[in-house]
């Protein structure tokens, strides 16, 4: 269980006085609780004791997470939240964790999911992945443009992207990609794969060549703010039935940067609330 409660509420850089009284200010506090101050108290008051978990490994509740506290505190663990998005009561956070051998891993990334009900942390999903040496074009699982503009074109990019989920991922129309990702700048963060469509191809070639598959098969979120959206999907990877976490930034009505996690969906579970 250990190995994935990390997931569950990252320890943040980003102030909580910056979102008072938001979801993002709500799931802020939350992880701050759980990770930077370590405070038993302030976690029970930003979360709902009810707390749907779908991290495999955890019970449902928030029990398991505050009576964790103090363990947490010893392990020394450093986590740093690169991006922070939100859409109505759901916040996305992209977190980065070191010294988190406590969790299974020396150096994490992850996507955290929180849905926020009555100033509460209600419900939870996750995707946690090692951090891998850099791509082939030198960029990180974090780098990258970090700030969140064009607020007034939210709804317009959300439907960039579902569009190219659909069509490109699941596989409707995957020869309209150049409909959705830009063929001038398309930046990649996935840990084995290069900028540029050219990139892209070059790595889908070299899976096929090794008879690995990937494939979407349902997109169960999507979640935007500004030039952010962010796609939570199952489906299949090299054999393994997995959640595909992925994070777009959109400019100019193009996608221009990816980043990603992926994690094999377990068959067993701690709680009943499936990985979506």
């Amino acid at each position: 269980m250990k190995k994935s409660i990390i997931a569950a509420a990252s320890a943040v850089i980003v102030s909580t006085a910056a979102f008072a009284d938001t979801p993002k200010g709500v799931a802020v506090a939350e992880m701050a609780s759980l990770f930077k101050d370590f405070d038993k108290v302030q976690a029970a008051a930003t979360m709902a004791p009810d707390l749907i978990q779908h991290n495999q490994a955890v019970p449902n509740g928030a029990a398991v997470l505050i009576d964790l506290i103090p363990t947490l505190k010893e392990s020394g663990i450093s986590a740093t939240t690169h991006r922070l998005i939100s859409e109505g009561n759901m916040v996305v956070a992209h977190n980065e964790y070191k010294n988190a051998k406590v969790f299974g891993g020396d150096h994490l990334a992850a996507f955290d999911v929180f849905r926020i009900e009555d100033g509460k942390v209600a419900e939870h999903w996750d995707n946690l992945t090692p951090v891998t040496a850099p791509n082939p074009s030198g960029r990180t699982q974090f780098d990258g443009t970090t700030l969140v503009t064009d607020l007034d074109k939210t709804a317009e990019n959300k439907a960039v992207v579902t569009s190219f989920v659909y069509d490109v991922l699941h596989g409707k129309a995957p020869d309209k990609i150049t409909d959705y990702v830009s063929t001038e700048t398309y930046l990649q963060h996935n840990s084995g794969v290069a900028d540029g469509l050219d990139g892209l191809g070059a790595a889908l070639k070299a899976m096929a060549d090794a008879g690995l598959s990937m494939t979407y098969s349902d997109t169960h979120m999507i979640i935007a703010e500004g030039n952010f959206v962010f796609t939570a999907s199952e489906g299949e990877f090299s054999g393994d039935h997995v959640a595909f976490y992925d994070l777009f930034r959109v400019d100019g009505g193009k996608i221009v940067e990816h980043w990603d996690v992926i994690q094999t969906i377990s068959e067993q579970s701690a709680n009943d609330s499936g990985k979506f």
